[in-house]
This record gives structure tokens, C-alpha cells and sequence, in this order.
């Protein structure tokens, strides 16, 4: 059972429904090291290889070994500006397909599906793409080009979907359930029981091997047209993480941070706006945080004229920041933020209107009169009137479903599970969970942040699943 439905999860139901991938013969790969070792097993699919021995060695931006192979098989030259094809040939074997659910909220595509559909991506749009169907030429479909190479959240979360059914994965997927629990209950306590079950033929998913003494019980409800909650338990043998980090965001934890004009999502201010209780003359919107999603906030406030104040913690040259990761020419509209932030703050008046920002500095407090205090890294106090607040500083998944919220599974048992700072402990070759036999985890929650590179968690986990369902040719 694969809980979540987005990219992680559609990937990793697309190499258990029996798609194979091959080196292709004649293919050159510019990595000659690589090349190497894809010649030496040439009728052996990538699935069944030593993920280990093939991805030793590659460099690039992933920490994780099997997410920079799966990313330059399919994209070889990529970070160099290339085109080069994939290296990869796919075979559908039907026989070595493991039968499998997929459990989402939403329509197949997860968070993307909750994102302003005009919001550009941050990576570039082949980036987004999924195996064996570029994101170009379904684009090329639509008759739509990408605007700077990158493509707006509204493309993606519909070429997700389309995937799911040019793949023929949809008997594979379950939207609109909502997962409660999942817990190890013992093999025989079931087995004399039916089960109510959300797949057609019960069966397939529960006749458990001899050996497994302990199972996984899966319990939730589906939600029905009329709005009415189904529940449902399944018992699987392995289950799969991949719920992204959309869930929950991240509270700063300060005094009035629960009044009514204090807000954690961006859609607040999109609301605002339209329904005209903010505009021109309002006093300023303050937005705290400096990520990208502060800085779409920054953005969309300029583009319609309302003041805004900007506190952030960090210094405006920090590396950590991640404006200062980004090449200027691909990002233009971020690096014009990033120099907002530098030339505009508040004791240096700048060339930009209606904006001032307050690096190093964070907030104390949210008055009930909409009077914000903010403190500097000498202790210094300002007080701002405002006219909404928006936090946006991160988001952390939900894993309320789980045992503990599943901090036991994390890098440190003693912390929450945060994707950047304590994701869950995977073996980086198969991301089945280091604390929990039979779990495993991919995408944010193991730490791959972007689409690119989670596919290569879903390789892992389906070759180890494929071992295990014992689907592996000799």
C-alpha cells in the first residue's frame, strides 16, 4: 500500500505495474565510467541491478546515490544545459507486476493539485517530467510552450493526472481517502477475518507469505460523492511513505500568533485581495520568512500595489539562503526580490516602492490591534501596524497517522520529522525504513525535495519490493 499520490508515489506504481527499465543498446552516456558498467549486464533491467555498484561514484544535487542515477539515465547531460535522450528503454512485463494500492486525498498529482495554478515552478519544466513521457511533448500537445523552460503548478498537477492514465495506472489509485492509522498487527489475528477492503479483488493484496508473522493494518475512510465517510481497513505486507510535507505549516510559536489576522498560506493574501478587504491604501502586509514562498508573497503583493514589510532572520548575503543558490538569468523575478531585500531596508530607503525589509530580525509578538513587535540581533525593538500577517516559513508533514507521529522512524528519534532538517532514516539502496522492516519512505520524508530526484526513491523501493514478491527473472 503507497500512502500519497503525487510524483513519488505515481512513479513508484508505475515500476510495480511490471514497466521495466533497460539500458538501451547503441546509447552513449556522457558519464564514461557509468557507461562502463551499463555495458556489462546489457539484457539486465536497471531494477534488478547492483543500485549500489551503478551509482557509485555520480555527482550532483541530490545527497542520495540512487536519485543522481535514476536522473541521469533519464537526463544525461542535464545540469550542463544538454538535451541528450534518456538512456533507458522500457519494457512492459506484465508477469512481474506486484500488485499494489495508491492512496491520495486528491487527484492524482498530491500537493500540486493545492498550489496557485499560475505559480511557476522553481525547477525547470523537463525536470518535472515522469518516467518514459517527456513533460515537453505533452506540453507541445497542449499546443503551450515553457515560459523561461520552467512551467506553471496548474501543467504539472494535469500532466500528473494524465500520466496516471496514459499508463494505465488508475486501477492502481484510491482519491479521496484520508489514511488514520497504520500500525503492525500479527499475521493469524487477521487472517480469519475478512476484510473490508477498497480493491476489487481482496485477495491479491492479503494472501501473505508464509514467513510474515507481522503485517501492516491500514485503516481510514474513503470520502463518497455525497460527502458521506466510508471506512476501510487493508492489511499489506510493506507499506510506502510518500505524503510530501504539504501538510502542516510551520508556526514561529509567538504570542498572538493565533489571531484572526495571522496567516500560514499564501492563499490568504490571494484572498484578500480578491474579496478588496486589502488593497492600495491598506496598511501593510507583513510577510515573515525567506523562502520562495515568502517570496511569491512578495511578488504577488507588488504586482497589486499593496505595501509590504519583510522579516526574515538571516543575513541578506547568507549562503543558506536560497537566492543565492539560484542562476539569475533562469530565475529573474526571484533575483528581483533577493535585491529588494538588499536595498530596501528600513533604515536605508531604496528605489522600490512600498516595500522594506528587516534582515536578521524576528518577531516577538502579533497585538491585538494589528501592532507587530520585532526584535534585531542587538535587541532592538521596532513596531509595525499592519493590516495581515502571512508566515510563511516552511511547512512539516503529517504523520499523525502513524505511531508517535513517527518521530521513532527519524535521523533523531527525539525531534519531529522535518524534511530538511530531520528526515526519516532510509537505506539510501532500498529507502525502506532503518527502524521499521517492511516501511518505507520516499520523497521529502527521506529527504529528495525535488521531482527530479525523488524518482530515484521509488527505483530503490521497487527493486527491493521486487525482490521481495520474489517477481525477479533468475
Amino acid at each position: 500500500v503507497v500512502l500519497g499520490n503525487g510524483p513519488s508515489g505515481i512513479c513508484l506504481s508505475y515500476l510495480l505495474s511490471g514497466y521495466i527499465p533497460y539500458f538501451k543498446r547503441g546509447c552513449l552516456h556522457p558519464h564514461p565510467i557509468l557507461q562502463r558498467k551499463l555495458e556489462e549486464a546489457p539484457d539486465v533491467s536497471v531494477l534488478d541491478q547492483d543500485l549500489e555498484y551503478l551509482s557509485e561514484g555520480l555527482e550532483g544535487r541530490s545527497h542520495s546515490p540512487v536519485a543522481l542515477l535514476f536522473d541521469t539515465l533519464q537526463r544525461p547531460d542535464t545540469d550542463f544545459g544538454g538535451t541528450a535522450e534518456s538512456v533507458l528503454t522500457w519494457w512492459h512485463e506484465i508477469d512481474r507486476a506486484v500488485p499494489h494500492l495508491v492512496l491520495g486525498r486528491n487527484a492524482p498529482g498530491g500537493a500540486w493539485h493545492s498550489i496557485e495554478g499560475s505559480m511557476v515552478t522553481l525547477s525547470k519544466g523537463e525536470w518535472m517530467g515522469l518516467p518514459d513521457l517527456l513533460f515537453k511533448d505533452w506540453l507541445k500537445q497542449k499546443k503551450r510552450g515553457l515560459r523561461n523552460n520552467r512551467a506553471t503548478a496548474e501543467d504539472i498537477a494535469q500532466y500528473y493526472q494524465h500520466y496516471v492514465m496514459k499508463k494505465g495506472l488508475q486501477k492502481n489509485f484510491r482519491c479521496g481517502t484520508v489514511v488514520t492509522s497504520v500500525r503492525k498487527v500479527s499475521a493469524e489475528s487477521i487472517s480469519n477475518h475478512a476484510q473490508k477492503d477498497l480493491h476489487e479483488d481482496s485477495d491479491s493484496l492479503w494472501n501473505f507469505t508464509e514467513k510474515s508473522t507481522e503485517v501492516f493494518q491500514v485503516d481510514g475512510f474513503f470520502k463518497t460523492m455525497k460527502g458521506d465517510k466510508e471506512p476501510f481497513s487493508i492489511h499489506a505486507e510493506n507499506v510506502v511513505l510518500a505524503t510530501g510535507t504539504y501538510d502542516s505549516p510551520t508556526w514561529l510559536g509567538v504570542k498572538g500568533e493565533n489571531l484572526s489576522y495571522v496567516h500560514h498560506q499564501l492563499s490568504a493574501l490571494e484572498e484578500a485581495v480578491k474579496n478588496g478587504s486589502i488593497g492600495i491604501m491598506s496598511d501593510p502586509v507583513l510577510i515573515v520568512g525567506a523562502g520562495l514562498t515568502a517570496a511569491d508573497a512578495i511578488l504577488f503583493a507588488h504586482h497589486c500595489n499593496i505595501p509590504v514589510i519583510h522579516v526574515f532572520r538571516r543575513r541578506v548575503s547568507d549562503p543558506g539562503l536560497i537566492f543565492n543558490q539560484l542562476p539569475k538569468m533562469m530565475y529573474p523575478e526571484y533575483h528581483k526580490v533577493h535585491q529588494m531585500m538588499k536595498e530596501q531596508t528600513a533604515t536605508c530607503a531604496g528605489p522600490y516602492e512600498c516595500y522594506i525589509s528587516l534582515p536578521e530580525h524576528h518577531v516577538l509578538s502579533f497585538g491585538k490591534d494589528k501592532k507587530c513587535i520585532f526584535q534585531d540581533k542587538n535587541g532592538c525593538q521596532k513596531v509595525y501596524k499592519v493590516s495581515m500577517a502571512l508566515v510563511l516559513t516552511g511547512s512539516n508533514p503529517n504523520l499523525s497517522f502513524l505511531p508517535n507521529n513517527g518521530v521513532d522512524l527519524a535521523m533523531d528519534s527525539d525531534q519531529p520529522v522535518n524534511p530538511k532538517r530531520n528526515p526519516i532514516d532510509v537505506d539510501p539502496f532500498t529507502y525502506e525504513c532503518t527502524q521499521e522492516k517492511g516501511l518505507y519512505a520516499l520523497g521529502p520524508l527521506a529527504g529528495d525535495n525535488f521531482v527530479r530526484f525523488v524518482q530515484g526513491g521509488a527505483l530503490a523501493a521497487a527493486s527491493s519490493l521486487l525482490k521481495k514478491a520474489n517477481k525477479n527473472p533468475p
